[in-house]
Order: structure tokens, then sequence, then C-alpha cells
């Protein structure tokens, strides 16, 4: 090749060429639509946990937010109330689990989308 040629440049969005900049921000703004819409469906779920076989009861939103907390009275006992203190912690974090996996179900197709976002880069 003679001095100061280049190959032939590659059409843009060809392989080893530069990616379509139009399309990835059409991508990226679907991408986000979609993304808006699936947190506003797990805000507007409510997920429910419980411990102790049902004795404490806490709902939960699908975001995690604990939005109300149920105790039998038979799980009251003025002299074990460590015991009580545990179950409410199981129920929370029981709720708290479903909220995560909920999430992770519902951003999943999402999240996916975004490893070809960039071709790969």
């Amino acid at each position: 090749m003679a001095k100061g040629k280049r190959g032939p440049t590659p059409p843009r969005g060809a392989p080893g060429g530069q990616p379509n900049m139009q399309a990835l921000l059409k991508q990226a703004q679907a991408m986000q639509a979609q993304m808006a819409e699936a947190q506003e469906q797990l805000a507007s779920t409510s997920l429910t946990g419980t411990a102790g076989g049902g004795l404490v009861t806490v709902t939960v939103s699908g975001a995690g937010e604990v939005l109300g907390v149920k105790i039998d009275p038979k799980a009251v006992d003025a002299d074990d109330v460590e015991t009580l203190e545990d179950l409410l912690l199981a129920a929370i974090r029981d709720g708290q689990t479903q909220a995560h996996e909920l999430g992770e179900q519902a951003m999943g197709p999402v999240a996916g989308g975004a490893s070809g976002l960039l071709g790969g880069l």
C-alpha cells in the first residue's frame, strides 16, 4: 500500500466499524422505558413474608419496603420477647427476599438486553 494511504473504510455499523449511534440511542431509550415500567409494577406489588408458621406476617412492596406487620397474639410472651423479635426479623427477611427475587425476574429481561446494547464492547 502506498505511503499515507489507508485501506477501505468499513461502512458505519459494519463489523469493526463504528456502531450506529442513532440505533444505540433508540435501543437505550426503549430499555429505559421498559425498566421504568418494570419498576412501577414492582412498586405496586405486595408480597407476604411469614415466620413461625404464620405467627408473624409482614407485607412488603415489590421494592422491598415493609408495608405492614401482623403478629398473632400467641406469639406474644412477655417473658420471651427475643423469640418474637427473631420471628419478626425472619418474616421481614422472607418478604424482602421474595421482593428481591421478583425484582430479578422483572428486570432480568430488560437488563439482559443491555449486553447487546454496545455490541459486546
